[in-house]
Parts: structure tokens; sequence; C-alpha cells
């Protein structure tokens, strides 16, 4: 979600990349009709997945760092824990009422139902919710960011030195309540503009005390109504399938609170959460924290491995900060253009050029509202690379970008655009 060396990021309104839909199945000669049970069944239970089970401690991170309901444990203090939630609460209602609601209404008349629902956002910062007001019915959704998950371990060791002797109990009480503030000050950065801020991930995520990225994507799942069902960590193997941290590479981690939170976090960098509405089917959200420039992909292609083997995919991208224009991040450019049957993006997405190669088919879905953002191909003289700009005034370019672009995500409809392998496929 930023450019290198650049601390820069934006967003605009969403529009959307089309590819190929399955096409819909005859539906087959009517006969007898069986019985309808008197009593619907409950889904049934899915076996749990390997690997060491963090779900308990989801849970405890749901419930007090995102606010989410349920049981805190015992010893975070509640008076902490009120003043945290109040804010958190505040945050993600007004998000739920400003954009949520209407960017679920919007999606829900243009994706179509046949798209794959297995879900790629690179460049994804901390947001898995706009990903799920897009494609709540995702059976899978991968974000893939520069952020670890981070060490789900700290709450328990903040909690656990919070309720030691007195002596120690001030200064563990303010080491939480500052982690709680930082995740409170970060959900409502991301809830208010619907974009991360580079150096603010790189403290808030990195080294929080606490696993941002990971209540980033715990709240997201408040905010749509979903339950937790599972939380496991994994890595990737050679071949890029996933391999969940076992009991003894947890226990050969560094100890939580002991070392820089950056090591620990990089252990943990990979998390899997598996969740659901109440009483419905079971849904898989991964994070992968990953480089995804052609010099880290090239070197190690474990997560290009992972991500080929979903098949046809539907994804979506925003804030990338243009890198899919660049060459230097042709890889995951072209694995986009090789797998995407259906994309949502902003201006950040795939550039022009691609599309213009005859991949691609673009159509407006809504008349744009206001000045029209005209963008243009410029050179980067530094680096011979082509990077996409609003066209706006240069010296004013940061400024006049982040509040334009903030102002039309108050619109889900604004700016909105598809584009597809071909206009006889598009929905």
């Amino acid at each position: 979600m930023r450019l290198p060396a650049l601390v820069v990021t934006s967003t605009l309104a969403l529009g959307l990349l089309v590819g190929t839909t399955a096409p819909s199945r005859a539906k087959p000669a009517a006969g007898p009709r069986a019985p309808v049970p008197a009593v619907a069944t409950a889904p049934a239970a899915e076996a749990p997945p390997p690997g060491f089970d963090f779900t308990p401690v989801g849970h405890a991170l749901f419930a007090v760092a995102a606010c989410g309901g349920g049981a805190a444990p015992a010893d975070v203090p509640a008076k902490l824990m009120a003043d945290h939630c109040k804010k958190v609460n505040d945050t993600q209602d007004e998000y739920k009422g400003r954009w949520v609601a209407r960017g679920r209404t919007f999606f829900a008349e243009h994706v179509p139902a046949s798209i794959p629902k297995k879900v790629v956002y690179p460049f994804a910062g901390g947001d898995l919710s706009t990903a799920l007001t897009v494609y709540p019915d995702a059976d899978e959704i991968t974000t893939m960011s520069l952020e670890p998950a981070g060490d789900p371990r700290t709450l328990a060791a903040l909690i656990g030195e919070v309720g030691v002797g007195k002596g120690k109990r001030a200064a563990a009480s303010s080491t939480l309540a500052s982690a709680l503030t930082t995740i409170a000050k970060e959900l409502r950065f991301l809830y208010r503009v619907n974009f991360s801020n580079t150096m603010n991930m790189i403290g808030a995520m990195r080294g929080g005390e606490l696993p941002t990225q990971l209540t980033f994507g715990l709240s997201a799942l408040k905010v749509h109504g979903y339950e937790v069902v599972a939380l496991r960590y994994f890595r990737l193997g050679a071949d890029g399938q996933i391999e969940y941290l076992t009991d003894a590479d947890v226990a050969a981690a560094p100890a939580p609170r002991k070392g820089g939170a950056e090591k620990r976090n990089k252990v943990f960098a990979n998390a899997e959460i598996r969740f659901r509405k109440p009483g419905g089917r079971v849904q898989i959200y991964r994070h992968i924290q990953v480089n995804l420039d052609d010099t880290h992909l090239g070197a190690d292609p474990r997560v290009i491995k992972h991500l080929d083997a979903k098949g046809p995919v539907a994804a979506m991208t925003k804030a990338a900060s243009y890198l899919l224009s660049w060459e230097s991040f042709s890889t995951i450019r072209d694995y986009l253009t090789r797998n995407v049957q259906w994309m949502v993006s902003d201006a950040t997405g795939v550039p022009d050029e691609v599309r213009h190669q005859g991949r691609l088919h673009l159509r407006d879905l809504r008349p744009v509202q206001g000045p029209p953002h005209r963008r243009q191909l410029v050179r980067h003289e530094g680096l011979g690379e082509h990077v996409r700009r609003a066209a706006v005034p240069q010296d004013r370019l940061p400024v006049r970008l982040l509040r334009r672009l903030a102002r039309a995500h108050e619109s889900p409809d604004h700016h909105a655009q598809a584009v597809g392998p071909a206009p006889s496929l598009t929905r």
C-alpha cells in the first residue's frame, strides 16, 4: 500500500475489474419431490485444522482488543476495557452506518453470483472489512502486505503482568493501555479514510505490543457480524502449501514480551481465522506477510506457488500506491491478469496499458460525479519505471489527493467502473 521510499498512500472509491464468470448451468428436469423435513438441520461441524490451537487466544483478542463481545479474561481492568471499547465501538458503528451499509447494497447489485469464491487481495494493509463488504459469501479471502499478523501471545503476557503484585501492576496496566490505544487510533484512521498509513503500520503492526494486523481482521469480523471459529498460524512450504505452526514451533519462538517485537512478530507472520455467521457455514480468512516486488518474489516464489494453486480467483486492491503499474511489480500483476475472473479496485489497480492489450475490457457502472479524476503515466526519473499519478498540482499532491479520495470514498458508487476480458462476457 505504499511507494518505496515514500510515505504517501491514498484511496479512491472503488472501481470494478471484471473477468470471465462461470456459465450458468441448465436446471435438471423436475422430478418427484422429496419430503420436506420438519426441522432444518444445523451445518455439520468441520474438523479443526491441525497445528497449535490459538482459538482461545483469538476469542480473548476478539473480546478485549476488537470489542467483539464474549467474556474477557478476568485480570483485564474493567475501566480500561470499557474506555477502550467505547472508542472502538463508536468507530465501528460510525463506519458501518457511513460506508458498510451503503457498500453492501452497491456491491450486492454488481458482483455476479457466479464468480470464484476464492478472493485474493494484494497490498491489503490491515483491511479485511472492505473485502467482506464486496465478497461477503467468499469461501476464502487471502490478504497480503508487508505487515505481520503479529504475536497473539502478548495479550496473555500483558494481562498476566497486570495480575502480579502491586509494584508492577501500574506499569503493566499502562503498557496494556498504550497497546490498546494504538489499536483504537489505527482502527479509527483505517475506518475513517479506508487506508493505512505506511509509517503508522510500521510502528503499530511490525513493532506493536499486541497483534495489530490480526486485531484489525477480528474487528472486521465484528463489524460484519461474524464469530471466530478457529485461529491458527502457518508458514508456506517450498511448494506453496500451508504448513501450520506446531506446538514445537510455538515453544521454540521467543518468549512474549522478551526481545524485540519485530523478531517475535516474524515468527507469527501468517495467520488463518476460520469464521462464520452464528449458525452459518465456516469461511476462511488468511493473511500473509510478504514483499510483493519482483526481487523478493523471484528469490522466494512460495507465495506465487500458493496463489497459483488456487486456480481462478476474484480479487481486489485499493490504495496500492500504483505499484501494479511499476515494472518491478510485474510478477504479482501478471499473476492477477492470468487468474482474476472478477476484480474490484480503485485507480491503483491493473493499469490501462495492461488492460488495453486485449486481456481485459473496461466499462463504467456509474456516471462519474464531480470533477473527473484524470490519470497519466509519468516517467519516474530515478528508477526508470512507469508510475501512475493523479493529474493534480504536484506541489500539493499529497494533501489534495488524500482529501479528494477520502471524500470520494464516502459514496460507494463514486467513480465505479468495470473491466473484463470481453464485452460479451461481462455481466
